[in-house]
């Protein structure tokens, strides 16, 4: 009989999903914010994902075995309360709380998660409930879905969970083993995160425009190393300036940070408006640069004769989003292969709870070789979404989707490109894009100012051929995700330079054909038009909002921009004519 499992994320107050293992296959996988349409889906539970996931599984709550979530008690006899009650001194009454109510959140999320379930049909007591810890679900997220058949090196990185910030451990044969773990408030996500607040963006989102603005300065310019006490094996964070709590925190129109009003004192005002500036951008790159010789520093010492062992590591948390890191991992020479889990962050916690009780009832997952585990619609729904539009958009049914797509991209148009099931993860991979042509001057800037409404400095990135791939960068390692950069070679900085960054690298996507066949029939039509098989691929949404879910959705976004071509499954939308070669094929 079939084992099938429910994995829940919301724990923690943001990014809550669902995703369901029907034996080791996962089926599907979604965020709640898709649904909601509100980032992060802060203090919601996984209600719509939830009903998505039963829905796509073609079952009803009664085949459910076993719900997984990613957060558990955490015992006192282990060290995680006692450091944490240690290091929060200054609050006492956080302190107090963690020694003698520690779980008090935990049984907090076990009654809101039995309320949702039961008001979805479940019966409480007729299923298995297993907790599974924070970091382990991140381990597992990584670990199980890497498809690593050898010793791998486990690495997690992240804000915190229950108390646990970063984990170090290793998998084999199934199992995860831990080797260290660090407690909140010694945290690198936080002390980032805290980094990341000072410099004017929002914990959770604004990591990616820290390491964005990084480039542009000099990481020696100014010495951060007084934010953290580190002797290559453990690190404190300096709660005098960072990942503070209470009265510590640094307060601006009553809305308290993670830093304190001496890391203004030392480093000047906060960061405000959408400009890298002086001296703003050489703090981005001292904390990138901290960030990353912290972290690979750990990573030595803690998983070092793994990876010379058999050079493979499973990387999660929201830590393992930060591709700059990641590319550093990918260029030491006993490293044969990094796999990043593509829903990093919390979120992913859903998979990652569900992977380990299916691994742990002797039931191996598959290997994640894509993350199109969302809704899908067809063209019937896509024309019913634009008749009951009110903006009632001119749409027609055309043929030959990828080359008449390519055309109109060749020509220095970007189109919103919608098709097949929904990402996972925070990244757009060829499903719920924008896509640009990235050999045409100032393609990213108009897409930047006109249509995501975003800061001028952050990179777009090229989703190519596979084979492509190989010719563009000068590393050659998988990257079907968008989970590393790479230094592109000088040829190609010159052949596609719109999804270039400052420093010379690319964010990429190597696309393979048995996993998206019509996005690579588009790259290979641009290859034909345009000597390139890569295309400008960012997520189809506004600044501040989610990637879009509905045809309705991408109907709202479209004519909240300036986007002119909106491709719908085989529907394209335009605001104004239809392209001459479409035209002709009409009359």
């Amino acid at each position: 009989m079939a084992l099938t499992v429910l994995g829940l994320s919301g724990a923690l107050g943001h990014d809550p999903s669902a995703a369901i293992y029907v034996d080791g296959k996962l089926v599907a996988a979604v965020e709640e914010e898709r649904f909601l349409r509100d980032k992060h889906a802060k203090n919601k539970m996984p209600i719509e994902s939830t009903k998505f996931c039963l829905a796509q599984a073609g079952i009803t709550p009664r085949d459910i075995d076993v719900v997984a979530v990613p957060y558990a008690p955490i015992s006192l006899a282990t060290p995680a309360r006692w450091h944490y009650a240690k290091r929060y001194w200054y609050a006492p009454d956080r302190s107090l709380d963690a020694l003698f109510n520690g779980n008090r959140r935990y049984r907090r999320y076990v009654g809101r998660i039995r309320e949702m379930l039961e008001s979805l049909g479940f019966d409480w007591n007729k299923i298995e409930f297993e907790p599974v810890e924070h970091h382990l679900a991140h381990a597992s997220s990584a670990y199980h879905l890497s498809g690593f058949k050898e010793k791998t090196a486990i690495m997690g990185i992240d804000g915190k969970g229950e108390y646990a910030t970063t984990f170090f451990g290793y998998g084999e044969n199934g199992k995860i083993h831990k080797i260290k773990e660090f407690y909140d408030p010694d945290s690198l996500g936080g002390l980032y995160g805290a980094i990341t607040e000072y410099l004017g963006f929002d914990m959770l989102d604004g990591e990616y425009k820290v390491m964005g603005m990084a480039p542009y300065g000099d990481p020696d310019k100014y010495d951060l190393s007084r934010l953290i006490k580190f002797d290559g094996k453990n690190f404190e964070v300096n709660t005098d300036y960072a990942n503070v709590i209470g009265l510590r925190r640094y307060k601006e129109k009553g809305r308290g940070f993670y830093f304190s009003p001496k890391l203004i004192d030392w480093l000047g005002p906060r960061r405000k408006g959408d400009m890298a500036d002086d001296p703003y951008i050489h703090y981005a790159a001292a904390m990138q640069k901290l960030y990353e010789d912290v972290s690979l520093k750990l990573m030595d010492y803690y998983l070092g004769d793994i990876i010379k062992e058999t050079g493979l590591i499973a990387f999660s948390g929201g830590g393992a989003l930060n591709v700059k890191l990641n590319q550093k991992i990918i260029a030491r020479p006993e490293v044969k292969e990094l796999f990043v889990q593509p829903a990093s962050g919390d979120a992913g916690t859903a998979v990652g709870a569900a992977s380990y009780v299916v691994e742990k009832r002797g039931i191996k997952v598959e290997k994640m070789e894509h993350v199109y585990l969302g809704p899908s619609f067809n063209n019937e729904q896509v024309i019913e979404a634009c008749e009951q539009h009110a903006e009632k958009p001119k749409f027609l049914q055309i043929d030959n989707v990828p080359q008449r797509i390519a055309k109109i991209l060749s020509e220095g148009n970007p189109v919103a490109w919608f098709q097949g099931r929904m990402e996972f993860g925070p990244r757009a991979l060829g499903h719920r894009s924008i896509l640009g042509c990235p050999s045409f001057k100032g393609i990213a800037d108009r897409i930047n100012e006109q249509i995501k409404f975003r800061e001028r400095w952050r990179p777009f990135c090229p989703s190519m051929l596979d084979r492509v791939a190989t010719e563009m960068f000068k590393v050659d390692h998988p990257a079907p995700f968008m989970t590393f950069t790479f230094e592109v070679n000088e040829e190609w900085k010159e052949r596609v330079p719109e999804v270039v960054h400052e420093d010379g690298t690319s964010r990429g996507q190597a696309v393979k054909q048995e996993f998206n066949p019509r996005y690579y029939a588009l790259l290979e039509e641009m290859e034909k038009r345009t000597g390139n098989g890569v295309v400008l691929n960012t997520s189809l949404n506004r600044r501040g909002e989610p990637v879009v879910c509905t045809p309705t959705d991408a109907l709202n976004m479209f004519f909240g921009s300036d986007l002119q071509y909106l491709i719908m499954e085989d529907i394209l939308v335009v605001k104004a004519e239809f392209p001459a070669d479409i035209q002709d094929s009409i009359n």
